[in-house]
């Protein structure tokens, strides 16, 4: 394994977990700043959103956000499995399991596929295709 594709693989898996941790905190800033400017967020059955912008405003500007923003104190995403099934210089195919635990307990479950790429210093998301396999009857993300 050459030098790049170690500092690549960790770059990545700090995105990923950037996601995480900044979505948990509703850190909305670094919550995008962990996709290109011109990233793509595609919900399995939704519209994709194209832009930090639209990410941003999506989650910001919704009923989602106040239901989010005031109904749990607990919000907890776990990824595993992070498998890299392409990797090159320009561009690095990333699929992993994530599963979610709020005041409820599972809250949802379901597998992100990642499309990263280099911006300045590190790997960004350039699209992320997020599907839900399973969510509990009292979930706030139904």
């Amino acid at each position: 394994m050459e030098q790049w594709e170690l500092s690549a693989r960790e770059s990545c898996r700090d995105a990923i977990a950037g996601y995480t941790h900044a979505g948990d905190r509703f850190l909305m800033d670094r919550y995008v700043g962990v996709f290109t400017a011109d990233g793509v967020l595609e919900i399995r059955g939704q519209e994709p959103l194209v832009g930090r912008e639209a990410i941003f405003d999506y989650f910001t500007m919704r009923p989602l956000a106040e239901k989010v923003a005031s109904a749990p104190t607990i919000m907890r995403h776990n990824v595993t499995n992070v498998l890299f099934e392409e990797l090159s210089p320009e561009r690095i195919q990333v699929a992993s399991y994530f599963t979610v635990f709020s005041d409820i307990g599972l809250d949802h479950m379901g597998r992100y596929r990642d499309t990263m790429v280099p911006e300045a210093d590190a790997w960004r998301i350039a699209h992320r295709f997020v599907s839900t396999d399973w969510h509990s009857p009292q979930s706030l993300f139904t």
